[in-house]
C-alpha cells in the first residue's frame, strides 16, 4: 500500500477546498512538528498515519475542520500538545473533534468500573451529537488495520476482535458500507486465516468459471435497457469472504448462496429503476422470495436499492442490485456520502438525519434518558446496539431494528407506548404466537391491541430484552398501581 504524502493530500484537497489549504498547511506542520520524534510499528514517521487518514477522508469530499482534526487525532494523547492549544492555533469545533475521537480511542466496553462506564456513557452520547467523531475514528481504525501485519500476533488478534465487535456495527450504522466491508475482511483474515484463506480459493474458482457468463449477463441487460431509452452503468460483484462465511454459518453450502454473484444497475432516477426491474424479470425468471425492495422502504441505516435474484444463464444464481446515482453514493459511503451532496451543510444535515431516520441514534438517546447507571448504561448498549441485531417487519412494511432475543412485546413497544400498552395478542408471519415469542431476521409482525384491555403485567419484565419495553411496562404497573 503506497503511503500518502502532504503533496497529494494538498492535490486531493484543491479539488474541491482550494481556498482551504492554508489550513490544512497550518494542521499538518503542527503535528509533524509534535509528532516529530515518534516512529509506527512499521518504522515510518509516525505523520504517515494521520496523513492516510486525511487522504482517505478527503476522497470522501470532508470538510476542511474534518480534515485539520484526523491530521491532529492523535498529538492530544501522544505528545504533549493540548486541547487548549488546538482550539486558539485552529478552532474549537476541530478541538470538539479531536477530543472526540481521543476519547473514543480509549472506548473499552469490556471494563465494568463505574468511572471507566461513565467515561464510555459520555463518548458513546456525544458521537451521536456529531457524527463526524464517528467517522475520523472508523478512518482511523481502518488506515490501522490495513498497517496490522506489523504488530505482533497477539495484538493483531486482539485488534481484530474489537474491530469486529465495535467498529463494524458502528460502520454499519452510519451507512458506510465500503470501509464496513473492508474493516470485516481483514479482521476475518487475522482472526482465522486457514478458513480466510480457503474461502477465497473458492470465490476466486468461481470467479474464473462464471467471469465470462456475467460478461455476456450485463451486455444483454445493456442492450435491452439502451433499447428502451435506459441509461445504465454496471458493475459485476461477488460476495466477500466474510459475508460467504457468515452464510456459511448458517449451514448454506456455497454454491446454495443466492447472492454470491451479483451486477449492480445504477441509473438516473427512481423511475428507470423499476423499468429495469420490468425489463430484467421478462428476461430472467426471478426467485420470488429473494426480491427487496428498499427503495420503498430503506434499511434502518437509510439504505436503498432493488434486490432481485435470477436463474441467469447455465441456470446460475445471478442477483441484480438496482438502484440510482445517488442512492450508490449513499449505500458505499452512507452518512459521509452528504459532503457530496451539501458540501458546507453538510453536518446540520448528517445530524438532522441521525435524529429522524437512524433508528440507533433512537436507541442511544432512549438508553441514555431513561438509564441512570453508567455500568448498566454500557451493559445495555453493548446487547442492544453492539450484538448481531434482527431485522423484521410492520404489516404495512416498515424495518424494524431489535436486538437478538427480543420478543413480540419488544417489537410491540418499539412501535409505539400505546401498542405495547393495549397488546392483548400477536401474529408472525400470518401465524398467532405467544407473547414471549423469539422473533426472528425477517419476521411479519401484527399486533393486536384491546385499549379496554388491562394488559402489561409484570411477568412481561422477563420477556423482554429492551430497555425501551422494560421501562414503559414498569411505567404503567406504578402508575395503575398508584390509582
Amino acid at each position: 500500500m503506497e503511503n500518502v504524502t502532504y503533496s497529494s493530500l494538498e492535490k486531493k484537497i484543491l479539488t474541491y477546498a482550494p481556498f482551504d489549504i492554508p489550513k490544512l498547511r497550518r494542521a499538518y506542520e503542527y503535528a509533524k512538528n509534535y509528532h516529530k520524534d515518534q516512529k509506527r510499528a512499521s518504522g515510518e514517521p509516525y505523520i504517515i498515519h494521520p496523513l492516510n487518514i486525511a487522504y482517505i477522508l478527503a476522497n470522501m469530499r470532508a470538510d476542511m475542520d474534518t480534515i485539520c482534526a484526523a491530521i491532529l487525532h492523535d498529538v492530544v494523547e501522544d505528545t504533549e500538545s493540548t486541547l487548549d492549544e488546538i482550539e486558539k492555533k485552529f478552532n474549537k469545533t476541530i478541538r470538539d473533534l479531536v477530543d472526540g475521537v481521543t476519547k473514543m480511542t480509549k472506548l473499552d466496553l469490556s471494563s465494568k468500573k463505574e468511572l471507566s462506564a461513565l467515561n464510555i456513557r459520555r463518548i458513546i452520547v456525544s458521537l451521536a451529537r456529531d457524527p463526524r467523531i464517528i467517522i475520523i475514528k472508523l478512518v482511523d481504525r481502518l488506515h490501522n488495520m490495513r498497517t496490522l501485519e506489523y504488530k505482533s500476533p497477539k495484538k493483531q488478534q486482539k485488534k481484530a476482535l474489537e474491530t469486529l465487535e465495535i467498529y463494524v456495527p458502528l460502520a454499519y450504522y452510519i451507512g458506510a458500507s465500503k470501509i464496513k466491508d473492508e474493516l470485516e475482511n481483514i479482521a476475518f483474515r487475522y482472526l482465522k486465516p486457514s478458513l480466510y484463506g480457503d474461502i477465497n480459493k473458492q470465490r476466486e474458482e468461481l470467479k474464473r468459471e462464471t467471469k465470462d457468463i456475467l460478461e455476456a449477463t450485463k451486455k444483454q441487460i445493456d442492450a435491452l435497457l439502451k433499447k428502451n431509452n435506459i441509461k445504465a452503468k454496471f458493475e459485476i460483484r461477488y460476495k466477500d469472504n466474510y459475508s460467504i462465511y457468515k452464510k456459511l454459518l448458517t449451514h448454506i453450502r456455497f454454491e446454495m448462496i443466492h447472492d454470491m454473484m451479483s451486477i449492480k444497475v445504477l441509473v438516473k432516477n427512481i423511475r428507470d429503476c423499476y423499468l429495469a426491474l420490468m425489463l430484467i424479470h421478462k428476461e430472467f425468471t426471478p426467485i420470488n422470495n429473494r426480491f427487496k425492495d428498499y427503495i420503498a422502504k430503506p434499511k434502518t441505516n437509510m439504505y436503498r436499492s432493488i434486490h432481485t435474484t435470477v436463474f441467469g444463464p447455465e441456470n446460475r444464481l445471478i442477483q441484480f442490485q438496482i438502484r440510482t446515482f445517488d442512492m450508490e453514493r449513499v449505500a458505499i459511503y452512507g452518512l459521509t456520502s452528504y459532503w457530496f451532496k451539501y458540501k458546507n451543510n453538510a453536518r446540520l444535515e448528517m445530524q438532522k438525519d441521525l435524529e429522524n431516520n437512524f433508528q440507533f441514534f433512537k436507541s442511544i438517546k432512549e438508553l441514555d434518558s431513561t438509564i441512570l447507571d453508567n455500568i448498566e448504561f454500557v451493559s445495555r448498549i453493548k446487547k442492544e446496539l453492539f450484538s448481531s441485531n434482527i431485522y423484521v417487519y410492520t404489516t404495512s412494511g416498515e424495518i424494524i431494528e431489535l436486538p437478538n432475543g427480543a420478543t413480540v412485546i419488544d417489537f410491540a413497544y418499539k412501535i409505539h407506548t400505546d401498542v405495547g400498552n393495549s397488546m392483548v395478542a400477536a401474529i408472525v408471519n400470518d401465524e398467532a404466537v405467544s407473547l414471549d415469542y423469539v422473533l426472528e431476521n425477517q419476521d411479519r409482525v401484527r399486533i393486536i391491541t384491546d385499549e379496554t384491555a388491562y394488559v402489561p403485567k409484570e411477568e412481561w419484565l422477563d420477556k423482554v430484552v429492551t430497555t425501551t419495553a422494560r421501562n414503559k411496562i414498569m411505567d404503567f404497573i406504578k402508575d395503575n398501581n398508584e390509582n
